[in-house]
């Protein structure tokens, strides 16, 4: 049997997550939903249905696993509890820091009614957190760095979209190279946040909006621009599309850590990611944990859980034995 997948928004990640689906012969797509007219929304997959979000309750039996592609800012927090009382869910929710808040309510709705929700799947949070838990348990003591980009960040341009006044935006997190460079030669760094990364803004204006406004409300944005040092530049529409119409993206994780009753030998791990599309990268980890998330509720297991509490036999399509032969 397939595993059923839903597709709540179909925006770059939407769009991802079906080309996902194409790529893992034990799904199949059955349908998406979205805020807009479902006639005004033409998808790939000729087998599933379009469907407005006001019908998600017609489908209960019939979706194995819903993937939310909303937004982090005021999507998610409200769209995946919602959507856990009726599927397992699963989501890319990478607000860090509400992330425990967010735990905590997908959990109760998906404890009240039966289901498993995976929330924060992706590179980061998702596989730049696994890493970061890899890599301190086997070096205890050291020390740890992430730096993300160049790229675009989704969440980070979608925030920029929900100002009053902005007509689109791209966000670009750079990565400040001498930070980089001195983790990578062991001097163990005590960087702060301004200091590991910069954030570039590319935002186009509604006709009349306030530039100033809006440039002070980006900079001062919690969770997302206030804690680092941010540009912004106002350009046209066609400006965007021409220069700013990818989604690149990737980023480096690191743990300088030693060993030895003497801490005499030092050690680097590094994990990185070199992104040519952010969404349909972000989508494809999605779907892997939307593999994990109806194997845990066929067991009968229930409530939220993270990256850090799915075995990685539960990602693959493939069986153990085929994983110990082929992997191990």
């Amino acid at each position: 049997m397939k595993t059923r997948i839903g597709i709540f928004g179909y925006g770059n990640l939407g769009r991802g997550v079906e080309s996902a689906v194409c790529q893992n012969n034990d799904m199949e797509l059955v349908a998406v939903f979205t805020r807009r007219d479902p006639a005004s929304v033409a998808i790939s997959t000729d087998t599933a249905a379009v469907c407005s979000v006001q019908e998600i309750g017609d489908w209960k039996d019939k979706i194995d696993v819903m993937v939310l592609c909303g937004g982090s800012a005021t999507d998610l927090p409200k769209q995946t509890p919602e959507c856990a009382k009726l599927f397992n869910v699963v989501d890319s929710f990478d607000t860090h820091a509400r992330i425990p808040e967010h735990f905590a309510k997908v959990d109760a709705a998906a404890k009240e009614h039966g289901h498993v929700g995976i929330i924060s799947v992706g590179w980061d949070p998702g596989m730049f957190s696994l890493n970061r838990l890899y890599a301190n348990a086997v070096l205890p003591e050291g020390n740890d760095y992430t730096f993300w980009g160049k790229g675009v960040s989704q969440g980070h341009s979608d925030a920029i979209r929900r100002i009053a006044g902005v007509k689109d935006a791209k966000q670009y997190t750079i990565p400040v190279e001498e930070a980089l460079e001195a983790v990578r030669a062991g001097k163990s760094p005590a960087l702060s946040t301004r200091e590991k990364h910069t954030r570039e803004c590319f935002v186009v204006l509604e006709e009349g909006a306030d530039a100033a406004r809006i440039e002070q409300e980006i900079k001062e944005m919690p969770n997302y621009f206030a804690d680092y040092d941010t540009t912004v530049h106002f350009i046209s529409q066609e400006e965007l599309r021409r220069d700013h119409s990818g989604i690149p993206h990737g980023g480096f994780v690191l743990r300088s850590g030693v060993t030895g009753l003497g801490k005499e030998h030092k050690h680097m791990v590094e994990y990185s990611l070199k992104l040519d599309s952010n969404s349909e990268f972000t989508a494809s980890v999605l779907l892997a944990y939307a593999r994990a998330a109806h194997r845990l509720s066929a067991e009968g297991q229930q409530g939220c859980k993270t990256v850090f509490d799915i075995a990685p036999a539960y990602l693959s399509a493939k069986s153990g034995e085929e994983l110990r032969v082929s992997m191990l």
